[in-house]
């Protein structure tokens, strides 16, 4: 298993914290939240091979990680020079991934404990997997909400859709996805999106309606996106408090 994590973000609405290094970079415990995932992800899914995507300052997570030496694991690194959207940025990766099955995350999606690495990794047995997580439909409105079908695949995903208009058996998409490469099909014939992007997620409705089976995933665990200063406050008031346990609420 590789795993390949988009890095690429300024992160506009973290303000001057990210003035002179990308978000995924902003410290939760002392540490980068690139850090942390890279570290989840080694010690609980056993995953050695990373390929980062940078963009917005990028010598600053090259600097940081250099190859990977220091943490035990191998590093390989592409530059998204136009930042236009997550829909191309994996293609990046293509040649590094191969024929091999890898999994992607976003660099500012935060698992406390990491321990649901593991889970979905282990959950790999079709054509891969989405990670949710439980939402009320009102925040499901706000971002991706996941259609499974009674056996638990995707069959759709529905982006910022008013509450009233998503289906029953939707759940909240939390950035991290196995795949294999057929995924690159895909996003090699994505068109931007009415908001001038390429969104990564057409790329995942495109491969299902193509006939793949991707088994959603819920986390057991705190999931939190690193989305502005708020998230990133609660985070670190929660370290210094010692409080926030595995079951206590996301503050996403």
């Amino acid at each position: 298993m590789k795993a390949v994590i988009l890095a690429a973000g300024k992160g506009t609405r973290m303000g001057d914290l990210t003035a002179n290094l990308p978000k995924p970079m902003v410290p939760v415990k002392g540490k980068p939240v690139l850090e942390h995932i890279l570290l989840g992800l080694r010690d609980e899914a056993g995953i050695r091979d990373f390929f980062i995507v940078t963009g917005w300052c990028g010598h600053v997570i090259r600097n940081h990680f250099g190859d990977g030496g220091p943490w035990g694991v191998k590093i390989a690194y592409g530059e998204q020079v136009v930042q236009d959207g997550t829909g191309k940025a994996p293609e990046l990766a293509k040649e590094w991934v191969g024929q091999d099955r890898f999994l992607l995350t976003y660099g500012d999606i935060l698992l406390q404990p990491p321990t649901d690495y593991k889970l979905l990794v282990d959950a790999f047995k079709e054509d891969g997997v989405i990670s949710l997580t439980i939402k009320d439909p009102k925040e499901l409105a706000k971002g991706g909400a996941v259609v499974l079908d009674q056996d638990g695949f995707m069959i759709n995903l529905i982006e910022k859709a008013p509450a009233d208009q998503i289906p029953p058996n939707s759940f909240y998409n939390a950035g991290i996805y196995l795949l294999t490469p057929a995924i690159f099909k895909h996003t090699a014939a994505l068109e931007k999106s009415p908001r001038g992007e390429y969104e990564f997620t057409d790329a995942l409705k495109a491969i299902v309606k193509a006939g793949a089976r991707l088994r959603g995933v819920t986390l057991r665990h705190e999931w939190a996106d690193v989305r502005d200063p708020s998230v990133l406050a609660k985070l670190n008031e929660r370290t210094q408090s010692s409080s926030g346990g595995q079951g206590s609420p996301s503050p996403s």
